[in-house]
């Protein structure tokens, strides 16, 4: 057999088992609640490496080392910063989130959960938040289905638009019948996946290049400051990469795993495996960048594009069954995000708009039935996007990231851990926070300030204004504060929710 026949054997198989978790999934969901969040049943490990995939999608396997190849340890803050973030998201939101979603009339999406918080009765909230996560979401689903295409053209010599519709084709099936379910598990397949691939691809690369004496020879001769973290960067830029970590408070897709857990308790071995995965993931990324750079350089080879260095080093390390199912853990990643964000996107048009703009409600077999179709509507728009392959697309994803993290991050915080906020400062904040972010990251901003990530001034002006309105509009509430105490109770650990104070 040819070395594409192995490689795609190793694809097909990938693909395949997919489709199976979804199917198994599909026969376990029965309502709304299970569709969207599998019936709040989620086990702290499946859970955590859902949330690890859904999150570092292709970048971790093709951005980072990418921008290290080229750069060195330089580029590495960002990945500091959203461990850190990680690990802060795990630590105080998750066990407050899964209590409080939990006390509050059981919410399931975030939209929901800042209404019920706050009894927003003129709903308002919950639609802006709705349309905010429809918007971006689709986008954001478009860019990964381009970043899918482009994978199979460069891998496998195929079109872009057949290899755009087959990633499209399997991540839109599992999910569309097994909902976050079959998007969680499939999750943990393709996070144990991309974890194996960054372990083995730098465990061989190490001893192809001479061990860590020879690495580190070959990277100064290539550049004496490549392994200098400091060395080309500026104060501004590495706290800029630095403030990545503060999206992780508002990114819908990653805090919707909170959740879904059993029980705020489990949060603890959640955080713990999250961030296990995340660091050797992380390092097992920068190291692959780094033995790229050296192996290439001993060879007196040539790398076109930087971002393929872990593509290229599996082809070169293993046999082509081995590469192929290497090659499927960049699939893997792209997916599961895909996954993460087309669940979240069809809660925010069934749940969030649907239900609340027309005022319909629906049997759980229906409503179950509307998530489906949500998911399916969001997949067309987003292949339609995806099939003119533009490049501000890609660029969106950036954006979007701190788009989510200004206008959810401090709105997230503050209803968790701040019983004064108030429906209009989390309305003011969270439109500010979008907004500054999308100027600031648009906009040629004079000096220093265009060197600053947009999430830094979106994420302070949305605190600073949410705060400031909720202090002039705020009204004590017996029920918002009797909620508000079970829910920091429940969060510890200490019993079921007890009965509300009515309004």
């Amino acid at each position: 057999m040819t070395d594409q026949t192995y490689k795609l054997i190793a694809m097909a198989i990938y693909m395949l088992a997919m489709l199976a978790i979804g199917w198994w999934a599909y026969r376990r969901t029965t309502d709304l609640d299970d569709y969207m969040l599998a019936g709040r049943d989620l086990k702290p490990g499946v859970a955590a490496l859902s949330a690890g995939a859904s999150d570092m999608s292709g970048w971790l396997l093709m951005g980072l080392p990418g921008a290290i190849y080229v750069s060195g340890l330089v580029e590495g803050w960002i990945a500091v910063g959203l461990t850190a973030g990680a690990w802060l998201n795990w630590k105080f939101v998750a066990p407050r989130l899964r209590s409080y979603t939990l006390v509050s009339n059981n919410s399931i999406t975030v939209p929901s959960f800042l209404e019920n918080r706050l009894k927003d009765r003129s709903r308002i909230l919950r639609v802006v938040s709705g349309v905010i996560i429809l918007v971006f979401f689709t986008f954001y689903v478009s860019s990964g289905m381009v970043a899918g295409g482009v994978f199979f053209e460069s891998s496998f010599g195929s079109s872009y638009l057949v290899g755009m519709l087959i990633v499209a084709g399997v991540t839109i099936a599992y999910t569309l019948f097994g909902g976050f379910l079959a998007a969680s598990y499939t999750d943990v397949v393709q996070g144990l996946m991309m974890l194996a691939a960054l372990i083995l691809v730098p465990l061989v690369g190490l001893g192809q290049v001479g061990g860590f004496g020879g690495m580190t020879d070959s990277l100064r001769e290539i550049n004496p400051d490549m392994l200098d973290p400091i060395a080309g960067g500026t104060a501004v830029g590495i706290i800029s990469a630095l403030a990545w970590g503060l999206g992780y408070f508002g990114q819908p897709h990653i805090i919707v795993r909170f959740m879904a857990l059993r029980s705020p308790k489990d949060a603890v071995a959640g955080r713990r495996i999250g961030v296990g995965w995340m660091l050797l993931t992380v390092i097992g990324a920068l190291m692959t960048a780094l033995i790229g750079a050296a192996y290439f350089q001993q060879n007196n080879l040539t790398l076109s594009d930087p971002e393929a260095v872990f593509l290229e080093l599996s082809l070169i390390f293993f046999h082509p069954l081995v590469a192929g199912f290497v090659l499927a853990a960049v699939l893997a990643a792209i997916m599961s995000t895909i996954s993460s964000q087309l669940i979240v996107t069809s809660s925010a048009l069934v749940e969030d708009l649907y239900k609340i703009v027309l005022k319909r409600d629906a049997s759980p077999g229906s409503m179950v039935l509307l998530g489906r179709m949500g998911v399916l509507v969001v997949s067309v728009i987003s292949i339609l996007i995806a099939v003119s392959r533009n490049a501000s697309i890609l660029e969106l994803v950036g954006f979007a990231w701190a788009g989510f993290g200004a206008a959810f991050g401090p709105t997230i915080l503050l209803a968790l851990f701040w019983r004064k906020l108030t429906t209009a400062g989390a309305l003011t904040g969270m439109i500010a926070g979008a907004v500054t972010a999308f100027l600031w990251g648009t906009l040629e901003m004079p000096g220093i300030l265009g060197d600053v990530y947009e999430i830094i001034p979106g994420f302070l002006i949305n605190l600073l204004l949410t705060v400031i309105v909720s202090r002039v509009t705020f009204k004590p509430s017996a029920e918002i504060d009797a909620e508000f105490d079970d829910a920091v109770r429940i969060s510890k650990g200490d019993g079921e929710p007890a009965a509300t104070v009515p309004a």
